[in-house]
């Protein structure tokens, strides 16, 4: 018969109990760390899945979604170049591998738990290898306490940070968006990644009420993941300066097309998904 892994979702209303995704699994290791419990999984379909308190957080498969959304809608909405990035949380690598395509001088990673990034470089080299960039700063501690006193320091932040529960629930909140205000650069960029609005709905709402509370401009935006809840996922950018949708196609097109020609092509992101990904559907936002 061999071994399956389910991940089960509990989610918002009676429709979404107890359903999830079944893996057939080859092998797997488990840790237990100071924070959550630690799950790498060697699956027949999906490569080595990275499972944290018994939620998927990445497969070798379908990672790429995942963190080129995170990363490129940001990245190339910028007129001029990104000098310093905070990720906070993403302690797997992809965030800040897809972060170092846009050649920025330093990249912060805050990562509360060591041995998820351990764990990755050991065995995610494919999505961990940015973590062994000259450029990047490994800093293991609270994420919440670390951006508090920085002031105009980023030009872009980037939150990759698991379901709003334990450390990461501050995360999600009014007075964490203020002090990401403040370490930004006046035209800087902060993205977080805002859950499903399908199977958690009520989450992403509060994600974009509470930036709404603090930034002029808010632009949630979707991806298709198959390994995440519903497979309908959420990302949103926020800033006081920057709009994604203000960038001239023609612009876009240009940048891209240098871009690829340094780093190749990307698997998910083009100037189509660019503008594409920040339209959501009606049912989101209506009130019921």
């Amino acid at each position: 018969m061999g071994l399956w892994f389910t991940e089960k979702y509990e989610g918002e209303g009676m429709e979404l109990q107890a359903t999830g995704l079944t893996f057939k699994v080859k092998s797997a290791v488990k840790k237990e760390t100071p924070y959550q419990e630690l799950l790498l999984l060697e699956t027949e379909d999906w490569g080595k899945m990275l499972v944290l308190d018994g939620a998927v957080q990445t497969t070798e498969r379908d990672e790429f979604i995942y963190h080129e959304m995170i990363v490129h809608p940001a990245g190339f909405t910028f007129t001029r170049e990104i000098e310093r990035v905070l990720v906070v949380g993403g302690g797997d690598g992809g965030t800040v591998r897809e972060v170092l395509k846009h050649n920025p001088k330093v990249v912060d990673l805050v990562e509360i738990d060591r041995d998820v990034v351990e764990f990755s470089k050991r065995e995610l080299p494919s999505i961990s290898s940015g973590l062994s960039d000259e450029r990047v700063n490994l800093i293991f501690g609270d994420g919440r306490e670390f951006v508090k006193d920085k002031d105009s320091l980023y030009d872009l932040i980037i939150v990759d940070c698991s379901d709003p529960i334990g450390p990461s629930k501050v995360l999600y909140e009014e007075e964490f968006y203020r002090d990401v205000l403040k370490a930004l650069k006046p035209d800087g960029i902060f993205v977080t990644q805002s859950e499903s609005p399908f199977a958690q709905r009520n989450v992403h709402i509060k994600v974009v009420k509470e930036l709404s509370k603090v930034f002029k401009i808010i632009r949630p935006y979707l991806a298709f993941i198959p390994t995440y809840p519903s497979g309908m996922w959420s990302f949103t950018m926020a800033s006081n300066k920057l709009d994604p949708l203000g960038v001239p196609p023609s612009s876009l097109g240009k940048l891209y097309r240098e871009f690829v020609e340094k780093n190749g092509e990307l698997k998910y992101y083009n100037p189509e998904i660019h503008y594409g990904a920040f339209a959501i559907p009606n049912f989101v936002y209506r009130e019921e």
